[in-house]
């Protein structure tokens, strides 16, 4: 971000430089700071992009927290910590909140090692509860402890999670002070599904509910004030119906509260105020607004959970000039499955990410969203498979590591072709290490009964879905990047690719360059490069990582003076690993140079800054060239390499 798009960071009066003074600021001021913190959030977003609607949603809740709760010695855990960038500005990074997402700024999740409030770091949705109860373990444990309190913070969309109700499980029998509180606002990324979502939706028309929750009411207004019946109008109209008959949490041995109204700071505060003196585990009900306060997010609540930049008046955003992979990727699935009526796809609450909304408008009644179940979805996709249909997983590479045992298990034993399309594969930017989807080769290279691809362009990307449409036999895997490509032009009619055949663009002697995917531009560039200097260079699509063309990479291995991998991946158990052990079992000993990510979780940033940092370019691949050439031939190299 230049110096000229930053939004200068209008401070509270007085700074806010941590928790003390958020419980020094008068009662009466705080619903000025909830506006302050408002406008500093919209106009910064405006221009980094980021989680702007789930923040504005829990402006009142995170206030009150910090004027009850004294961090950090207690813990706040956020379920995916997306809507922690409140936290962040009231535990002293107010004046950098400019810089969320950015290169070398803040993170746009909760990290540990970003500051001492932020005790548990996440990005996947279902940590929250589960991490926390072990916290008020450890606290039990110590027996010295007593007063630190455990806030575990999750969204309705948490309980469409397996890992939210394993957690529940297990709290009343290992802990007696927990609080949970739950954010309800009917929405994850996009609005969520399934009996749970229901559950929490369904009208509270019941004479036993209406008499509950009134009794409810009365209770919390003794300690809350007459203020917490003025719930907002969506709790009046369709309250939710966690008291009817017996109620999740309590059958858990969770005590249940609420719902109040997550807006209404005093209540809160005096909410949080009883309930922290509590010698039992308890469960706040909390309704709020994704959005609240900023009316195109109220409007379009999917589209800015997260987003780009966009204008501030208007809420738009810029128009993209090339469809998205995610935007191609739905637009040829919904063509394809409605020339074949086998073809369904499924996805864990991303319609939007993913594209799929587009594929649910086409062919509504076999496009399925399962909410935050990475590891049912994968299931759900094998039973679907066994009774002869094709579908189409289509979840983040990032999130399917959730599903890594079902893929082994499930699919791959068992021979059942479901196609895992995996959207962000490859550094997936500004939201740094929990989204980059850098680990996918490695965790699926080694699994027999699989294939596994990636395209260097959209066109090529049409004729692999096309491909493994028609793959009946075993599970198959793509991997596409975050955003637009190259801008080439799917045909109208896809083609089959053979399987395991690379596509050699040049051939050459001297090096020899093998860009998968998305770093196959790169590897274009610097073919470019070195055969202007009279380098003899072998440019190759590898298309197929699993399985390997070992025909056409043998045999160009065998006369070059070296061969350099690319990839968007770490190099740990990556592409260029996979070629190295290729060329070792066919006892060809050409020096191999690799080009990918570091052993290390790579931090946020743009993917220009990123790949300058860790030598994911041109340059470097010139250079590798250049050391095996002179090593080998000093005497041949034109003046430009000597």
């Amino acid at each position: 971000m230049s110096s000229s798009d930053a939004y200068t960071v209008k401070p509270f009066d007085p700074e806010i430089r941590g928790p003390e003074d958020v419980k020094a600021l008068p009662e009466e001021r705080l619903p000025e700071l909830a506006e302050a913190i408002r406008d500093t959030l919209i106009n910064a977003l405006s221009k980094t992009g980021g989680h702007l609607g789930p923040n504005l949603g829990v402006v009142e809740l995170t206030i009150a927290l910090h004027r009850v709760f004294t961090t950090p010695n207690d813990r706040f855990i956020f379920d995916v910590s997306h809507q922690g960038y409140v936290h962040k500005m009231l535990t002293g990074r107010w004046n950098q909140i400019h810089t969320i997402r950015q290169f070398e700024g803040l993170n746009g999740f909760l990290l540990r090692s970003e500051s001492p409030h932020d005790c548990y770091g996440a990005g996947h949705a279902g940590t929250a509860v589960s991490a926390a109860l072990g916290m008020a373990v450890g606290r039990d444990l110590r027996n010295k402890d007593e007063d630190k309190h455990i806030i575990a913070v999750a969204g309705d969309a948490a309980f469409t999670c397996g890992p939210t109700f394993e957690a529940l499980n297990n709290i009343a029998a290992h802990t007696k002070r927990f609080i949970l509180v739950l954010n309800d606002n009917e929405w994850s990324i996009d609005k969520n599904v399934g009996a749970i979502a229901k559950y929490f939706n369904r009208l509270a028309t019941t004479d036993t509910y209406a008499h509950l929750h009134d009794k409810a009411a009365s209770f919390l207004e003794k300690i809350a004030g007459k203020g917490v019946r003025r719930l907002a109008r969506k709790v009046e109209e369709g309250a939710k119906n966690l008291l009817l008959h017996n109620v999740i949490f309590e059958e858990f041995g969770v005590r249940y509260y609420g719902p109040i109204d997550g807006h209404d700071i005093p209540t809160l505060v005096n909410t949080l105020e009883f309930l922290k003196r509590q010698t039992e585990p308890v469960v706040l009900h909390i309704i709020t607004e994704k959005g609240r306060g900023y009316e195109p997010a109220l409007q379009n609540p999917g589209k800015f959970h997260g987003l780009g930049k966009y204008a501030v008046d208007t809420g738009e955003t810029p128009s993209a000039n090339l469809p998205t992979f995610s935007q191609t990727y739905a637009t040829a699935l919904a063509k394809f499955a409605k020339e074949d009526p086998k073809i369904t796809a499924i996805t864990a609450a991303m319609p939007g990410g993913t594209g799929l909304a587009h594929f649910q408008k086409e062919v509504p009644d076999r496009y399925f969203d399962v909410g935050i179940a990475e590891e049912h979805a994968a299931l759900f996709a094998c039973g679907q498979a066994v009774e002869g249909f094709k579908p189409f997983l289509t979840i983040y590479s990032t999130f399917m590591q959730r599903a890594y045992d079902m893929i082994i298990h499930d699919m791959a034993i068992q021979r059942l072709p479901v196609r895992l399309c995996m959207d962000r594969a490859g550094l997936s930017g500004d939201d740094g290490p929990t989204h980059h989807g850098l680990f996918d080769i490695g965790y699926l290279r080694h699994i027999p009964n699989l294939i596994h691809m990636q395209p260097k362009d959209e066109e090529e990307f049409v004729d692999m879905l096309w491909t493994i449409a028609h793959v009946d036999d075993r599970p198959s895997a793509i991997r596409y990047p975050r955003g637009v490509g190259t801008g080439a032009t799917p045909k109208d009619s896809p083609v089959k690719l053979p399987i395991g055949e690379a596509e050699v663009v040049s051939e050459g002697d001297d090096v020899v360059l093998l860009g998968l995917g998305s770093m196959f531009e790169i590897a274009q560039q610097a073919h470019e490069q070195l055969t202007n200097d009279g380098i003899s260079v072998a440019l190759i699509n590898p298309r197929w990582i699993k399985p390997l063309d070992h025909e056409t990479i043998q045999k160009f291995a065998r006369k070059a003076k070296v061969l350099i991998t690319l990839e968007d991946h770490v190099l740990h158990n990556g592409f260029g690993c996979a070629v190295i052990e290729l060329l070792h079992d066919l006892g060809v000993h050409t020096p191999v140079e690799r080009i990918g990510w570091p052993d290390e979780f790579v931090e946020h940033g743009s993917i220009a800054n990123l790949r300058e940092k860790h030598g994911l370019t041109v340059e470097n691949v010139l250079a590798k060239a250049r050391k095996h050439l002179a090593q080998q031939s000093p005497s041949t190299l034109s003046p430009a390499l000597s």
